[in-house]
C-alpha cells in the first residue's frame, strides 16, 4: 500500500476521517439543540441552560490535548476507538441524567472531553502529515467533518426530540455512534510513516514562493513560510519563541470563538424569542453550518496559495461583518440570510489556527501543539455561549450578546494583523540573525 504523501491510500484516509469527524462531532450540536428542552424540563434560566454546552466545549478542549499526546504516541486509531465508546456511554448517561449538574458532567466528561475531542484535533494533525501539496485542502475537508456535523445533526435531533423525547433521541445517537466508530477507528490503525513525519516539517503556503535553505544567508521571498526550525531555543520564523507564538494564537482562539459562540449557540433560542420557534432555528443552524463546509473548503485552497495567517484574518474581518448584521436585522426571512453569510464567513477561521502551526511549529507534537490551540478556540466557543446566556439574563435581549462578540472579534483581528506584519517584516532579515534575535528572546522567556 502506498505511503508517500498525497497517495491514494492518503485520500482514502481522508475520507475516513471525514466521516469519522462528521460521526463524532454530533456531541458539539445535540446539547445546543436539546436547550430549549432541558430549560423547560429542569426549570432553569438561560444562562444555566447554556452551562451543559460551556461544559461540552471545555471538556472538548481538555480532551484535545489528552487526545493529541495519545495520537503522538499510539497513531490515532486508539483516540478514536475510546471516542467512541466514550461518546455512547456520555449519551447513555446524559438520557438518565436526574438533574442538570449530572446532564452537564455527561456532556462535558464523556461527551465532549473522551469521545467528540478525539474526532477533530488529532484526525487534522493526522491528515496533515499524509499530505504536502495539498495539506491546506486536505486539513480543510477533514475540518469540514466538524461542519458536515452541524449540518446534519440538529435537523436530525431536532425532529427525534419532537417525536420520541429529548432522552431517547440521546440514547439512539449513543447506540449509532459506537455501531459505526469503531470500525471507521480500525481503518486508520497504520501509523504515519517515519519518512513522511519529517518531510512534513515544512511547508510553502505562497503559490511559487521558497524558501532560503536552513543556515544561508538568504533572506526569504515575502508572502512565503521559511522551514520550521530544527530547535526550540532557532524560535520560529516569526522570530517570536515557541511559547510567545503558541500563547498568541491561544488567546486569538478564545477571542475569535467567543465571537462565534453567539449565534450558533443560540441561534435557536433566539427565534424561539422572536416567535419564530425552535424548528427555525435548528433550519438556520442547520443552514450555517452547512455554507460552513463551503467556507472551510474554499479556505482551504485559499490557504495553500497565501498562507494560515492570512486566512486567518480574512475569516476574521468576514465574521465581524456577519455579526454587525444581526443587530439591524431579525426578521426570519433576513435571518436565514444572514446565518448563511455567518457560516460562509467564518466557517475557514479555526483550520487555519491548525496550518498556522504546521507552518511555524517543528513537527515534533505536533498533535499536542495544534490541540492546545483548538482547546482555546473551544474555550472560547464555551466561554461565548454561556456568556451569551448570561447577558441575556441580564438585558432581557441578544443585542448586548452581539455587541460582546463583536468586541472580542476586534482583538482577534488585532493579533492576527500583528502576526502578518510581523511576518512579513521578519521574512527579509537573513537566517542566522533571525536565530541570534530569536535565541535572545527565548532566553529571557526562560
Amino acid at each position: 500500500m502506498q505511503t508517500e504523501a498525497d497517495s491514494r491510500y492518503a485520500w482514502f484516509r481522508l475520507w475516513v476521517s471525514l466521516a469519522l469527524a462528521t460521526i463524532g462531532g454530533c456531541g458539539m450540536y445535540i446539547v445546543v439543540v436539546v436547550l430549549p428542552a432541558v430549560q423547560a424540563e429542569f426549570g432553569v434560566a438561560r444562562g444555566g441552560a447554556s452551562l451543559p454546552y460551556m461544559a461540552t466545549l471545555i471538556g472538548f478542549g481538555v480532551g484535545g490535548i489528552l487526545m493529541g499526546r495519545l495520537t503522538d504516541r499510539f497513531g490515532v486509531a486508539v483516540p478514536v476507538a475510546i471516542g467512541g465508546v466514550s461518546i455512547a456511554l456520555g449519551c447513555f448517561a446524559a438520557a438518565g441524567a436526574p438533574s442538570l449538574a449530572a446532564f452537564a458532567l455527561a456532556n462535558g466528561l464523556l461527551i465532549g472531553m473522551l469521545g467528540s475531542s478525539a474526532t477533530f484535533s488529532p484526525l487534522l494533525t493526522d491528515i496533515s502529515f499524509w499530505f504536502r501539496r495539498r495539506r491546506g485542502i486536505a486539513v480543510a475537508i477533514c475540518a469540514s467533518g466538524n461542519y458536515l456535523a452541524g449540518a446534519l445533526w440538529p435537523p436530525i435531533v431536532e425532529h427525534f426530540v419532537g417525536t420520541v423525547g429529548w432522552r431517547q433521541t440521546y440514547v439512539g445517537i449513543g447506540v449509532f455512534c459506537v455501531t459505526t466508530m469503531l470500525p471507521l477507528a480500525w481503518l486508520l490503525r497504520r501509523r504515519t510513516p517515519a519518512p513522511l513525519r519529517s518531510a512534513a516539517a515544512a511547508v510553502a503556503p505562497a503559490s511559487d514562493a521558497r524558501a532560503a535553505p536552513v543556515g544561508s544567508d538568504q533572506p526569504v521571498a515575502v508572502g512565503s513560510v521559511p522551514a520550521a526550525p530544527a530547535g526550540g531555543a532557532q524560535g520560529t520564523a516569526l522570530g517570536l519563541s515557541p511559547f510567545t507564538l503558541q500563547a498568541l494564537l491561544c488567546v486569538a482562539g478564545v477571542a475569535c470563538c467567543v465571537a462565534m459562540a453567539m449565534p450558533q449557540v443560540h441561534i435557536v433560542a433566539y427565534c424561539g424569542d422572536l416567535g419564530y420557534g425552535p424548528a427555525r432555528g435548528a433550519q438556520m443552524l442547520s443552514l450555517m453550518f452547512g455554507f460552513g463546509i463551503v467556507s472551510r473548503l474554499v479556505s482551504g485552497f485559499v490557504s495553500d496559495r497565501i498562507g494560515g495567517l492570512r486566512t486567518l484574518l480574512l475569516g476574521s474581518v468576514l465574521q465581524g461583518i456577519a455579526l454587525l448584521l444581526f443587530l439591524p436585522f431579525d426578521s426570519l426571512a433576513s435571518l436565514y440570510v444572514i446565518s448563511a453569510l455567518f457560516g460562509l464567513f467564518q466557517g475557514g477561521i479555526v483550520p487555519s489556527y491548525a496550518i498556522i502551526v504546521r507552518e511555524y511549529f517543528t513537527p515534533e507534537a505536533a498533535a499536542m501543539r495544534v490541540g492546545a490551540v483548538i482547546t482555546a478556540t473551544l474555550f472560547g466557543m464555551a466561554l461565548g455561549g454561556w456568556m451569551s446566556g448570561a447577558i441575556f439574563d441580564l438585558t432581557g435581549s441578544y443585542d448586548a450578546a452581539f455587541v460582546n462578540g463583536i468586541a472580542w472579534n476586534l482583538l482577534n483581528v488585532a493579533i492576527a494583523s500583528w502576526l502578518l506584519v510581523r511576518a512579513r517584516r521578519y521574512a527579509a532579515v537573513p537566517v542566522p540573525a533571525r536565530r541570534e534575535a530569536v535565541a535572545g528572546s527565548a532566553a529571557k522567556v526562560s
